[in-house]
């Protein structure tokens, strides 16, 4: 079986053009690089909206809040633009989601000058590993990569609100306890969702608690909520790695072995490949929001929404 199509691959030539481009601009701007903005406000940076929503709940009205990549995008496709390394020259924080996530920050964090404003939001989660020691990676990753995607389980986005609460509160302690009060209302709604969300995944049958994704991304809610991922259409938690006709094939057969009901699919991805795999087996692809929240208009416009829009989807293909 041949791929229809391929995913965009990132350019170094472009993000270097793009930082050269910057650094002409920078004898000209007029902002300075430190000190704040009026209002007296954090300059905050957060890479992604998932990451963003969180630091806005924590941070409230005491931070001036800029998202670098946007709805919709694809992360690991990203690239930055001018204007993102403007931001980040001359924010006071910059929080990522860490583990690997945001590969397109390094070269513009050394040109800006940044890394000590660079808060992990995800620091102290243990993270899961790629592979097992002696197994063979995807091309360009190693065995032992760190998996990124812990936002798909809400007791680790507990950790965020803690370290973004205290990243905040050493940056500007006049507010200190406007953050620690916002992070522990946050908290208390994350365990909010995460009792949800356990009642949901009740109605399936554990036998029947199957998931094939497009990339290997839901590995922290499969083991938060008992789920078993047989097989995935990139076997990578890149969606920039190729999968081989060998692997589509060993796909094709785990489904129909397992009877699988659907093929869970992120908004940010093509799903022209999931399609054709849909239709060689039966099952059925369901767009989930795993990587980005929605428009404002949309169904996920905030990370709480965005859990419980994607249970749901999962909850009612399964059942």
């Amino acid at each position: 079986m041949s791929r229809p199509f391929t995913r965009r691959p990132l350019s170094g030539a472009g993000v270097s053009l793009i930082l050269l481009a910057f650094l002409l601009m920078l004898p000209s701007c007029t902002v300075a690089a430190s000190g704040r903005p009026s209002g007296g406000k954090l300059r905050v940076v957060a890479s992604t909206t998932i990451v963003g929503d969180v630091v806005r709940n924590i941070g409230g009205d005491h931070i001036e809040l800029t998202v670098l990549v946007p709805i919709g995008a694809d992360i690991h496709a990203y690239e930055p633009t001018p204007q993102d390394l403007a931001a980040v020259s001359h924010a006071d924080l910059i929080f990522v989601n860490g583990f690997g996530l945001e590969a397109f920050l390094g070269t513009m964090l050394t040109n800006a000058s940044s890394k000590d404003k660079v808060i992990s939001v995800s620091d102290g989660i243990k993270p899961r590993q790629l592979a097992a020691e002696g197994a063979t990676p995807v091309p360009g990753e190693e065995a032992g990569m760190q998996d990124p995607h812990v936002w798909l389980d809400p007791v680790d986005v507990e950790v965020w609100a803690d370290n973004i609460a205290r990243a905040c509160s050493k940056a500007d302690p006049a507010n200190a306890s406007a953050y620690s009060a916002n992070a522990a209302s946050y908290k208390a709604q994350l365990q909010a969702l995460d009792a949800w969300v356990q009642q949901q995944v009740s109605q399936i049958p554990p036998e029947k608690r199957i998931l094939v994704t497009d990339h290997d991304e839901f590995g922290y809610f499969a083991d938060r909520y008992g789920f078993k991922i047989v097989g995935t259409v990139v076997p990578s938690y890149n969606t920039l790695a190729e999968p081989s006709a060998q692997d589509l094939a060993a796909l094709e057969k785990t489904i129909k072995e397992n009877n699988v009901k659907a093929i869970f699919v992120s908004n940010t991805t093509s799903p022209v490949l999931e399609q054709r795999i849909a239709a060689d087996t039966g099952a059925k692809v369901v767009t989930l929001y795993a990587e980005s929240l929605s428009q404002a208009n949309g169904p996920a416009p905030t990370y709480i929404d965005f859990m419980k829009y994607t249970v749901t989807q999962i909850v009612d293909a399964l059942k």
